[in-house]
């Protein structure tokens, strides 16, 4: 997922940051601001919901 976030908007994006934690929850920051909880949806993301966040943050 990493390698194609980054290919599709190697423009728009400075900083990539995936997080998993010990508790379970993963969560996707780009250029510092979280666009993705699994905390929040208890499912892992699929691409196609962090494309999405990503052409709202445009």
């Amino acid at each position: 997922m990493t390698g194609k976030i980054l290919e599709e908007f190697k423009e728009r994006i400075t900083y990539l940051q995936l997080e998993p934690y010990s508790d379970g929850r993963f969560e996707v920051f780009i250029n510092g601001d979280k666009i993705y909880s699994k905390k929040q949806t208890h499912e892992f993301p699929e691409y196609a919901e962090i494309q999405a966040a990503l052409h709202k943050k445009r």
